[in-house]
């Protein structure tokens, strides 16, 4: 895309006791990394990876200690706080994309996390741009590059039985959408941006971001719970992409976990059993 970005690289999920949450979330069907555990940082996580995407589960490493980015957020809400995008090339290319389209990327950072592995602890390594949320309204993004892709990636991390086989988008809730629209016209390209009455929905590579007030939200999936104290902007669900919806609804019951089938075959499951998350399933 013009400005380096190629898609949703992962969505950070922020909890309040990581090993509950991956507990719930294998109880979901999903088969997680082993625990993780950022270097210099006071924050741990487990990965859930598709072939192109994945879901991180951030919590805090140490309980009295969550950190000045994850504790605020903590302290009104689980789910998810973060979206990073995946560059379109190397961390250089891609922020030399946004600067050259008018933007303000911040530099490139280093992180690491120490990974236990099969054969012992590996490192991988990524390169971090931070992009200023004034560009990014409604969201708190940045830019994930990967310099050591195969350590993140196992065949026994990919093959979920749930049938979840990727991320599609995200929804996000907002109080107004049409202000949104100039900054993600600079960002993907006015032809990437549509609106309806309802609904803002930007186009990022394969992946689709939806903003909608909450009020429409509701109106677009009626009977699906919301918090009405959900604090705005924030991402309140997920769309995940699944082999076979007959296979996904038949783990769903048999682990026992409620959700609705929406009239188009869409399958949701509620936020009480994802750690704050919607989980919208449909095939993809």
């Amino acid at each position: 895309m013009h400005s380096g970005i190629a898609g949703i690289d992962h969505i950070i999920v922020a909890v309040r006791d990581l090993e509950r949450a991956r507990d719930a979330w294998v109880r979901l069907g999903f088969i997680p990394t082993p625990r993780g555990r950022h270097l210099g940082h006071p924050t741990a996580n487990y990965c859930i990876m598709f072939g192109q995407d994945y879901i991180e589960l951030l919590g805090s490493a140490a309980a009295d200690d969550p950190g000045p980015r994850l504790g605020p957020f903590l302290a009104k809400r689980q789910g998810p706080m973060q979206l990073a995008f995946a560059p379109n090339g190397s961390a250089v290319e891609a922020r030399a994309a946004l600067l050259a389209s008018g933007l303000n990327p911040a530099e490139i950072r280093p992180l690491g996390r120490e990974l236990a592995g099969p054969e012992g602890p590996v490192v991988p390594r990524f390169s971090l741009i931070d992009l200023p949320p004034e560009e990014t309204p409604g969201l708190n993004c940045f830019v994930c590059s990967h310099l050591t892709p195969e350590l993140m990636r196992r065949p026994e991390w990919l093959d979920h039985p749930n049938g979840v086989i990727g991320i599609k988008g995200v929804h996000i809730l907002v109080a107004e959408t049409a202000p949104l629209l100039p900054a993600y016209d600079q960002l993907f390209g006015i032809q990437h941006v549509t609106t309806t009455d309802a609904v803002a929905a930007i186009q990022a590579g394969p992946h689709r971001l939806l903003f909608s007030t909450p009020d429409d939200f509701m109106t677009m999936h009626p009977g699906i719970d919301l918090d009405p104290a959900f604090p705005l902007p924030g991402i309140v669900a997920i769309d995940l992409a699944i082999a076979s919806g007959s296979r996904t609804a038949a783990f769903l019951q048999g682990a026992e976990i409620p959700f609705r089938e929406l009239a188009e075959g869409t399958l949701v499951v509620p936020a009480s059993e994802a750690c704050g998350t919607l989980l919208f399933l449909s095939p993809g």
